[in-house]
């Protein structure tokens, strides 16, 4: 199962999650529900190619889409591209619809949104992508879930804490979908 070393993964980082198996969903509002979180805390990871043999991750919250410009200046560069199935598979050891930087065949840079490590609710996102932000009152309120490898598997965990196990960059590379 692909799930063994995302979850291997998440193990050896020491980080506290919680697995989910759901099964196949058809959306991410099911995914959100199966997952007992708002669909803005399902995080969407996506591999991207900065050069040949290049790749990096992208943690997208669910209800917000890569914005390319963004993610080109932060990276330095004047192109990326999104890998075909089969190459996204090759690079991370992950189909598409499974694809998490846990466990990942190569550990391939990862770049998280801002938005990753934000309080639950909150109106206005500190773009700076500051991890120093206060935890909110009654815990919880920076817990996203990802996926973990497999169809219907997923881990809640702290977005704070993922960032730092993943040695994330933090920055704003998203717009509302």
């Amino acid at each position: 199962m692909s799930s063994e070393r995302a979850v291997a993964a998440l193990e050896a980082s020491g980080i506290d999650f919680t697995l989910t198996r759901h099964g196949r969903v058809g959306s991410l509002e099911e995914a959100a529900a199966a997952r007992g979180v708002d669909p803005a805390r399902v995080l969407k990871t996506i591999v991207v190619r900065r050069a040949e043999d290049d790749y990096l991750f992208v943690l997208v919250p669910g209800d917000r889409q890569i914005s390319w410009p963004k993610l080109r200046a932060l990276l330095g560069v004047s192109r990326l591209s999104m890998p075909d199935k089969e190459v996204a598979r090759d690079v991370t050891g992950y189909e598409r619809g499974t694809i998490t930087p846990l466990g990942a065949t190569h550990a391939w840079p990862v770049v998280a949104d801002v938005r990753v490590v934000a309080v639950r609710g909150e109106d206005e996102v500190d773009v700076a992508g500051d991890l120093a932000a206060p935890e909110a009152p009654g815990g919880g309120d920076h817990l996203v879930s990802i996926g973990a490898g497999e169809h219907g598997v997923a881990a809640t965990v702290d977005g704070q804490a993922l960032v730092a196990a993943l040695g994330a960059q933090v920055a704003d590379v998203t717009d509302p979908l």
